[in-house]
């Protein structure tokens, strides 16, 4: 008998997972978003930031702009700095150029990323390198979140670091998710990726990006809730 229950759960989160995905195939990748969409960022409870994304139409296209700033403070003094600025543009269906640039706590990167015929030309400046290296990574997507789409992939483009890294990512089931509006029933996906990277994404039946929680470098838990 449990051998069937957790067959049928496996099935249930799967046929949920698909009919997400299908709502999102559908239209517009923003289509389940309104102009503006944002999430405050916590460390085990306390508040450290938040991010932020906005989309907008110019010339057709769709732009997506997210701005990311975290600090982590102990007894008053800031251990640890993040700030990550993106503009990612789309046309249609089509993912069509990056730019970012971060700074990982005085690490600083550069992304720039434009579809040709052949794929993603990407430019990129990282701390490990001098001057700029440039790449061609296909067509894939970047792994800016908010896109449902992305639970589909076995790659993703890096946007902090320009680099092309698999992912496999994984349905668990329809969660209820705490948001500052109430709760919302959503999607839970597992992602894994190189070097032992986990994070956990939910989406709402709309494909909204809803939640997100992954544990950090130094082992506490970073939830970002959807205000």
């Amino acid at each position: 008998m449990g051998r069937v229950l957790l067959i049928l759960a496996v099935f249930a989160a799967g046929w949920q997972a698909a009919r997400a995905q299908e709502t999102a195939s559908a239209g517009p990748p923003d289509a389940a978003y309104g102009s503006f969409h944002s999430f405050a960022a916590y460390r085990d409870g306390q508040k450290i930031g938040t991010h932020l994304l906005s989309f907008q139409r110019e010339s057709g296209r769709l732009v997506v702009t997210t701005s990311v700033d975290l600090a982590v403070k102990i007894v008053g003094l800031t251990a640890f700095r993040y700030s990550h600025r993106a503009r990612e543009t789309w046309d249609g269906s089509e993912f069509v150029g990056l730019e970012t640039t971060t700074d990982d706590d005085g690490k600083q990167y550069v992304v720039r990323a434009t579809r040709q015929a052949d794929g993603l030309v990407v430019d990129r400046h990282t701390p490990e390198k001098s001057g700029y290296t440039r790449s061609l990574a296909g067509f894939v997507m970047p792994s800016t979140h908010w896109n449902l789409r992305q639970t589909l992939q076995s790659q993703l483009l890096n946007s902090q670091k320009g680099s092309v890294d698999p992912i496999k990512v994984t349905a668990i089931g329809s969660e209820p998710v705490k948001t500052a509006s109430g709760i919302v029933d959503a999607m839970h996906y597992r992602y894994e990726g190189k070097d032992r990277f986990a994070m956990h994404q939910w989406f709402d039946a709309r494909g909204r990006w809803v939640k997100t929680t992954f544990k950090a470098h130094d082992g506490s838990l970073v939830e970002y809730v959807l205000q």
